[in-house]
C-alpha cells in the first residue's frame, strides 16, 4: 500500500516504522488493548473506519476481528502531545477485545506489595476463544 499522505508525516514513527496504539472503548473509557501500527495500518484504519494493526509476530497487517469477528469500529483517532502514541476511541463489536475471550486485555490486576504481590484475574472470559479462532489462539 505504501501511503504517502502528508498527515501521516506528523506521526513520530520508531526505528522500525511503528507507533504504539492504545484502543479505548467509547462510552466506558475502558482501555481495551495495546498494539502497533505502521503507516499502512493507520491509513487503512482511516480508510475502513475499523482498526487495522501491524502484527509484529506475523509481520503483516492485521484487521482486528478478521478471524474472531470482534472488530473495532473507530470513532476517533488521536495523537498524543509528543506525536508518538496513537489513541483509538473505538466501539468494540461483540464486547470482546482480547484474544483470551475477555472484554479487555488488561484483566490482570496487581494486588499486594513488593514481597507478597500477585496478579489477580479481574475479568471473566465472555466467550471461549476456541469458539471463534479456527487455528488456535493468535497472539500479537
Amino acid at each position: 500500500m505504501s501511503v504517502k499522505a502528508k498527515w501521516l508525516n506528523r506521526v513520530q514513527w520508531d526505528e522500525n516504522g511503528l507507533v504504539p496504539v492504545i484502543a479505548q472503548e467509547v462510552g466506558s473509557n475502558d482501555v481495551l488493548m495495546f498494539a502497533w501500527m505502521n503507516r499502512d495500518a493507520l491509513a487503512k484504519t482511516v480508510q475502513l473506519g475499523e482498526a487495522v494493526y501491524w502484527s509484529r509476530s506475523r509481520k503483516k497487517l492485521w484487521h482486528k476481528g478478521e478471524e474472531s469477528g470482534h472488530t473495532q469500529k473507530v470513532c476517533e483517532i488521536r495523537l498524543d502531545c509528543d506525536e508518538d502514541v496513537i489513541l483509538l476511541k473505538v466501539e468494540q463489536i461483540e464486547g470482546i477485545a482480547c484474544h483470551t475471550g475477555r472484554h479487555s486485555c488488561f484483566f490482570q490486576k496487581f494486588e499486594g506489595d513488593e514481597k507478597n504481590g500477585e496478579w489477580q484475574t479481574t475479568e471473566p472470559v465472555l466467550q471461549n476463544p476456541e469458539s471463534f479462532y479456527q487455528a488456535g489462539i493468535p497472539h500479537e
